[in-house]
């Protein structure tokens, strides 16, 4: 089992700022519902800690506060480019550290956390607009994972 232990402090930054991140990727998505989709990225950590036990790398991943890249963009494109780089960054360290099963644990995470901030606010009459749709798909795409 792998966990903060197996990081250097730089490392763990990383991956633990990831999920924050793609969160952050879909409330600058579509406009409104800010308030609500913020808070989602919490709530989804919540949501996560039930499932305690399943992993050590998600068990200490969702025990902390959300962290998340205190970096200054100019534009909702500079933040979402930088956030999917350091989701992939961080998806190559996990494969060099974690088990595959980690990893994939990680990524579903990850996802959960752009589902939850998502559905936070309905948009349009819809639960998730087109481009938050897209925004998931971005960051899906950025992990490397199925959806």
């Amino acid at each position: 089992m792998t966990g903060k232990a197996d990081f250097t402090e730089e490392e763990w930054e990383l991956v633990s700022e990831g999920p924050p991140s793609a969160g952050l990727i879909v409330v600058t998505a579509q406009r409104g519902g800010v308030f609500r989709e913020t808070l989602a990225i919490p709530a989804a950590y919540v949501e996560a800690r039930q499932l305690h036990g399943e992993s050590q790398l998600l068990d200490e991943l969702v025990t902390a506060r959300p962290e998340r890249d205190h970096t200054h963009y100019r534009s909702f494109e500079e933040l979402k480019q930088n956030g999917l780089q350091h989701l992939r960054d961080a998806v190559l360290l996990l494969e060099q550290k974690a088990a595959a099963e980690e990893v994939a644990g990680y990524k579903h995470f990850v996802l959960a956390v752009a589902d939850k901030v998502a559905n936070a606010h309905r948009e349009g009459g819809t639960s998730v607009s087109d481009a938050e749709q897209a925004a998931i798909e971005e960051i899906s795409k950025a992990l490397d994972a199925e959806r």
